[in-house]
């Protein structure tokens, strides 16, 4: 890989929503500086910042020689295009995700990379995210003893898509936007070959593209996960649960707001007597005895999405290796395949 020592000069390829996104978190970044931005809607460069390049073709910016780092906003259907562009210009690559519309297209980007020797990225900062890293300290850790059960759940009260993702044709859908984070995140929590995948993926009130999914993973190392997302929930929440033979751990929000929860002992036999409660007689589910469960805090982190960009200019540079790597991403994308296949037959896939 090429050493660059000096910052990364970039163009930003697609300069509507995430691009101008990444303009302003890498503002904050010192070791990068904007050169150019390229959208073939005009209207969307109207306000570029003073001094910034702006084109309405990617192949003009790609023939700016200062840039030596493209980031790739573009809608999913132009990725493998503008990217193996991009690699054969000579330039670095950061690609927003999903990393193409297949496995297939993927591969033929990263084989452009690495025949032209650029350092190829895809945009997956969630891995960055503090909820997710606080609930896999907890795993790495080991903090709850064996795992059997994984949670993570994602519902919104918008409901319809935006822009170009409400086309299918255009790799539109919530199992291709946020679907990717949070199957990503969960293949990177569990280190560990997956048995079998069941899915129920459904359009609920849009018309061509996915708003709603829940994932069934079953992970050779006995851990179940279970991934959920709904843009129509009307009861907004993000939130995880862990459940393991030594406590349940929960998180809420995207920051670091939950506990871990145990229990001072376990019950070798339910007691004969009978507690009565709101849905009746019942012993297994009974409220529990004064001071029975006690609460921890959860493991604190510190991370920020700007991490990922840190790392990718790290490894640029040749001093730690590139966090996400295309194996990894190239795995999200077979997995996607595994869970449309699995929500057109209603069954459960095979998978590793």
């Amino acid at each position: 890989m090429v050493n660059i020592m000096e910052k990364l000069k970039l163009g930003i390829i697609g300069y509507g929503f995430m691009g101008h996104e990444h303009v302003n978190a890498l503002e904050k970044f010192e070791n990068a500086e904007i050169i150019a931005v390229c959208d073939n809607n005009p209207q969307q460069l109207e306000d570029a910042k003073e001094g910034v390049l702006t084109f309405e073709d990617y192949r003009d910016l790609l023939n700016v020689e200062e840039i030596n780092t493209v980031i790739i906003a573009v809608p999913n259907t132009l990725h493998k295009e503008v990217s193996i562009a991009a690699a054969k210009a000579g330039k670095n690559i950061i690609c927003e995700k999903p990393a193409a519309m297949s496995v297939e297209e993927f591969d033929e980007m990263v084989k452009a990379a690495e025949e032209c020797k650029v350092l190829f990225s895809i945009h997956h900062q969630r891995r960055w995210d503090k909820d997710f890293r606080v609930m896999k300290e907890v795993y790495d850790q080991k903090l709850l003893g064996d795992i059997y059960l994984i949670k993570s759940q994602l519902y919104g009260v918008n409901g319809n898509m935006h822009d170009w993702h409400v086309f299918k044709e255009m790799g539109g859908g919530m199992l291709y936007d946020w679907g990717v984070h949070l199957i990503d995140q969960m293949l990177d929590m569990v280190d560990s070959k997956i048995d079998t995948i069941f899915a129920d993926v459904q359009n609920v009130i849009n018309k061509e593209v996915d708003d709603y999914f829940k994932i069934i993973i079953k992970f050779k190392n006995k851990v179940t996960a279970e991934i959920e997302l709904g843009t129509y929930y009307l009861v907004p929440d993000r939130s995880w649960f862990m459940g393991g033979k030594k406590g349940s751990a929960l998180s809420n929000g995207f920051g670091q707001n939950g506990k871990i929860v145990r229990t001072r002992h376990l019950l070798e036999n339910v007691p004969g007597k009978i507690t009565m409660s709101a849905s009746g007689p019942t012993r297994s589910f009974g409220p529990p005895e004064p001071g029975l469960l006690y609460e921890e805090e959860l493991p604190k982190v510190e991370v920020s999405a700007l991490d990922y960009f840190e790392n990718y200019w790290n490894a640029l540079n040749g001093k730690e290796e590139i966090v996400v790597k295309a194996d990894q991403v190239r795995r999200v994308l077979t997995f996607m395949d595994a869970v449309r296949k699995s929500a057109e037959t209603n069954e459960a896939i095979q998978f590793e």
